[in-house]
């Protein structure tokens, strides 16, 4: 039996088939970090650590003349998220209802994108998550209060950055949703719109990124930051009662950023 528990909840296979593909339909916009780095998996809700390859040492011999190493992993960490959806709209929905009412389920998306998307590039220290930002061997660029017309300056700077290092693209821009927004909305002179000016200078995505802040530069050449799925978002069911149904939308993972030269961050100063 599934630990989700979907067999158990008191709903139709119709309900449970819309449920999912809501959610995929509001996750997939969010999940900025999945744009950007490595994705391994998904490995199974059973999976629980990361290899690192790495062993530490044990004080002491167990037993004269034997020495005593641990190997050292990396626990994968995991986010759940719940929400309810009323009775009355399943009912609803089993009806042919197109309007069915899933802002809880819409919002619980809505915090665990971010909280993935703040464990890939700002760390999560709790669960022994160092994020790419943090990670970082470059010095961190500012990028002013609101002068989106110096942003192509900014940007090729880490891009040389990258490049000195021996770090070759194409690189990704991941952007907070106000940096996002900001950059959409800029024309340059002549009217070029800026969107454009920064997908040349990195020769890749910029991503509407939730949860980060500021901006990070990062290449796109494979290898340098690594997501470990082990259970991958999935729904599943709680309990109920008279007049809702509970559910979470819940993950498994783990991110090592074994690159740290392959990433600059742009801070808001």
């Amino acid at each position: 039996m599934s630990h989700l528990l979907r067999r158990h909840a008191p709903i139709t296979d119709d309900a449970w088939n819309e449920i999912d593909s809501e959610a995929r339909e509001r996750l997939t916009p969010g999940l900025a970090a999945r744009k950007l780095v490595d994705f391994a998996g998904p490995l199974g809700w059973e999976y629980s650590a990361t290899n690192l390859g790495r062993v530490g040492e044990l004080g002491g011999e167990p037993v004269a003349g034997v020495q005593a190493q641990q190997r050292r992993v990396l626990p994968l960490v995991e986010l759940r998220a719940p929400f309810t959806v009323s009775r009355d709209e399943l009912r609803a929905l089993d009806r042919g209802a197109e309007d069915v009412d899933f802002d809880a389920l819409d919002a619980a998306a809505a915090r665990i994108a971010v909280a993935e998307n703040l464990a890939v590039f700002h760390g999560l220290d709790s669960a022994g998550i160092e994020g790419i930002a943090q990670a970082s061997s470059h010095p961190t660029i500012g990028l002013g209060d609101d002068a989106f017309d110096r942003y192509p300056t900014h940007v090729a700077r880490a891009v040389e950055m990258l490049l000195s290092a021996g770090i070759r693209g194409p690189y990704g821009l991941a952007l907070s949703p106000d940096a996002y927004t900001g950059v959409v909305e800029t024309t340059e002179r002549g009217g070029y719109p800026l969107l454009d000016h920064l997908k040349k200078i990195v020769g890749g995505p910029l991503v509407w990124a939730p949860g980060v802040t500021g901006a990070v530069v990062v290449s796109l050449r494979g290898g340098d930051f690594l997501f470990e799925s082990g259970q991958d978002l999935s729904v599943g069911y709680d309990h109920h009662d008279a007049e809702n149904v509970h559910f979470y939308l819940e993950e498994s993972f783990s991110f090592r950023a074994v690159t740290p030269e392959a990433a600059v961050a742009l801070t808001v100063s």
